[in-house]
């Protein structure tokens, strides 16, 4: 019998865990010919998500549960996730029922035709405002034509990955994460499909306009160069016009001896080099950080806890059984 995991990060999810195992249950039931496991990562939460996960899990045996030491991000919360799961494919979904389980048949069903990734694309964008969407719209844009991947768009974590797309996450140890990059870059046979994102159920959301700023400066500086690039050309493109614009200074001065222009131009010129200078500076700067980052190797997170158990940071993963 082939054996399927559900993978849920959790950060805060009280209130919703009840409502996503109701629907969870009557998905799963609903297909007998697989083994199941339900793993959800406590990412360092501050409310009682671990007990209700503890809870939950002695009604239902195929529950199992990961407690990170502290809050570690979604990222890392889904490659502690990618480390502990068992099952021949695995499904990625929210706790906030935005994504429906009543879609994992369907996902299976692709998976038995062989399909390795198969992702969900959201129909339309739910209850985001105009310029939210606007400006993800151009992020997506700007990072296609940067990146020499196929980035997908309207994409998000909610997917069925293959066991031999796990193992190859579970290489990837970066410090600096951003897994829709990730799905994409790695490759394998892929497969889309539709669906109408729901409400949250319960609670707020955590993702907020710094986190999304950040998730982005992630994706630009992981997967491409393009900024650097962009820098050394405004360099030049700068370069050369000062030096066309003080060539025609000093020729108009030589010819009909109109005196240089003073502070204002001056000061224009000054402000906008310094500018630019900052700008690059600035640039050079989230590449360096990720590099500093990276050269640490510390590890992407801390488990404390597994199904019950306390472990130590040193030990693997697959030693914990």
């Amino acid at each position: 019998m082939k054996k399927v995991s559900i993978l849920i990060p959790c950060y805060n999810e009280e209130q919703s865990l009840p409502l996503l195992y109701r629907e969870l249950s009557v998905a799963v039931n609903a297909i007998p010919r697989y083994g199941w496991e339900i793993l959800f990562v406590n990412d360092g939460s501050c409310d009682g998500t671990l007990d209700v996960i503890k809870s939950l899990r002695k009604q239902d045996a195929r529950i199992c549960y990961v407690d990170l030491s502290r809050n570690f991000g979604k990222e890392n919360a889904m490659l502690a996730g990618f480390d502990y799961v068992t099952g021949d494919c695995t499904v990625v979904m929210d706790a906030d029922l935005q994504h429906p389980p009543h879609l994992i048949p369907q996902m299976l069903q692709y998976w038995e035709e062989g399909f390795d990734d198969v992702y969900a694309k959201r129909l339309y964008r739910s209850k985001e405002s105009w310029l939210r969407k606007r400006l993800s719209l151009l992020y997506y844009r700007m990072l296609s034509k940067m990146t020499k991947i196929d980035i997908l768009r309207d994409v998000g974590d909610f997917r069925l990955l293959d066991r031999c797309c796990i193992e190859t996450l579970k290489r990837l140890r970066e410090t600096e994460r951003y897994s829709k990059g990730l799905f994409c870059w790695m490759g394998y046979r892929k497969k889309e499909i539709v669906f109408e994102p729901g409400d949250r159920v319960a609670g707020r959301s955590t993702w907020n306009f710094k986190s999304l700023l950040q998730l982005s400066l992630e994706g630009l500086t992981s997967y491409t160069t393009a900024p650097l690039r962009i820098s050394t050309f405004t360099g030049i493109i700068v370069s050369l016009s000062a030096f066309v614009y003080g060539f025609y200074v000093f020729v108009k001065a030589l010819l009909y001896g109109d005196p240089v222009q003073g502070y204002p131009n001056t000061m224009i010129v000054m402000l906008f080099l310094g500018g630019v200078q900052l700008l690059s500076i600035g640039i050079l700067g989230e590449y360096l950080a990720r590099i500093f980052h990276e050269t640490k190797r510390r590890p992407p997170y801390i488990a404390r806890e597994y199904n019950d158990e306390k472990i130590t940071w040193m030990k693997k993963p697959d030693e914990i059984a």
